[in-house]
């Protein structure tokens, strides 16, 4: 009995492992595909978490448009809506106080600055033109 629970376990842990491995290479074969002219052109990711009820984040909406087609090719722009059940690992993983949260994300996702609150477009620009944005 024992030794059964040892063979199953042990397949459990390579079939485990196999996959994560997989995982990863595809993810490397997929970095490979793309463009490097447009991996080498976000400069940021700008990530918003708020929500679609949210009256400030209403208010960010048309700035967050405006942001990601002024600056496309340098910007990404992502929201997330962190009252949904999709949204919620976000701001788990961002560890976010209050809605909206503001996080901008270097070239290499790297968090370099982050804000609380409505933020203006003229400010929030001062902070994609800290990464290079132009």
């Amino acid at each position: 009995m024992l030794r059964k629970t040892l063979t199953v376990l042990i397949s459990l842990f390579i079939l485990f492992f196999s996959v994560f491995a997989c995982s990863k290479e595809q993810t490397k074969q997929d970095n490979k595909k793309r463009s490097p002219a447009l991996q080498d052109t976000i400069k940021v990711t700008f990530v918003e978490l708020g929500s679609v009820n949210c009256i400030p984040c209403k208010m960010m909406q048309p700035i967050m448009d405006e942001i990601e087609k002024e600056f496309a090719g340098q910007v990404k722009v992502v929201f997330h809506d962190v009252w949904t059940e999709e949204g919620q690992p976000y701001a788990r993983e961002y560890a976010i106080r209050v809605i909206p949260t503001q996080i901008f994300l270097d070239s290499k996702g790297k968090e370099y600055y982050r804000h609380e609150g409505f933020f203006p477009k003229e400010e929030l620009v001062k902070i994609l033109k800290q990464k290079g944005v132009q």
